[in-house]
């Protein structure tokens, strides 16, 4: 049987303007095609995370499976619409805006969330020096780093207010927006080498447990795939996001062009 979700509209804010990426940059983002700076995928994924916690509430917080990709971009200031339809425990999620399809994506609950051994993922500290990009940044295998993190008061309620979140459960609670989980998988590329113009196309994470507002992140992630493709070099990624130094809370797969064709041409 499959029933509709509530619809959630979003007025798209484009958070990372200022950011080294300069993909979020109007001028820079329309030398590559686009119209204007892209918002981030990683708050188009915090849009996507509203459905499921609306329907699962702090269980899925605890153990929910989600993952999304990007087909198109969301820009700064327009409507973004995002749907669901759940069939047999699955949600079906995706985002529209200007009358396109921009993401698509799926989520679940789990019974339980699937143990992850911490010790199955080494410990790295990201570069001392950070150089431009260059084959050997993100080589198959390597073991990748990031400096610690942490929102926490006035950050916390500036990161809801960035990604357009209304649901009351953060700040009753006291937990954080898995969407910052991401901004951290997004860390592991920036902490580690000097990108140029770059773009998050995709992530699967697997929720562990419900990090608490303002704890310290991590990511330790490896290598899983370096390759090009149509022009571009993307990048695998393969981690374990953990909280206060000890907690694991999300198991994520994240995807990346780290070079754009037209960047490579250059």
């Amino acid at each position: 049987m499959t029933s509709r979700l509530e619809a959630y509209r979003v007025s798209a804010y484009n958070t990372a303007k200022l950011s080294e990426n300069k993909m979020h940059d109007d001028t820079v983002a329309r030398r590559f095609g686009f119209s204007g700076g892209l918002v981030p995928g990683v708050d188009v994924m915090a849009y996507i995370m509203h459905l499921p916690v609306k329907k699962w509430g702090r269980a899925f917080l605890e153990r929910g499976l989600i993952e999304a990709r990007f087909v198109k971009p969301v820009y700064d200031g327009e409507t973004a619409d995002i749907t669901g339809e759940e069939s047999d425990g699955v949600l079906t999620i995706q985002v529209e805006s200007r009358g396109q399809l921009c993401a698509a994506g799926s989520a679940s609950l789990p019974v339980s969330a699937p143990p992850v051994s911490i010790s199955g993922f080494s410990e790295t500290a990201p570069v001392v020096e950070r150089r431009p990009v260059n084959a050997a940044s993100y080589e198959l295998g390597k073991w990748l780093g990031t400096v610690p993190r942490a929102w926490a008061g006035d950050a916390v309620k500036e990161y809801l207010t960035d990604v357009r979140e209304t649901d009351a459960i953060y700040a009753r609670e006291g937990l954080g927006h898995p969407g910052l989980l991401q901004r951290v998988m997004n860390r592991v590329l920036v902490d580690n080498a000097i990108l140029g113009p770059w773009i998050h196309v995709g992530s699967r994470m697997q929720l562990l447990a419900a990090a608490a507002s303002g704890e310290e992140l991590t990511a330790r992630a490896k290598v899983t795939g370096n390759y090009e493709k149509k022009g571009h070099r993307f990048v695998e990624l393969d981690a374990l996001v953990v909280a206060s130094g000890r907690t694991p809370v999300a198991h994520c797969q994240h995807i990346a062009i780290y070079q754009p064709r037209e960047q490579a041409a250059a």
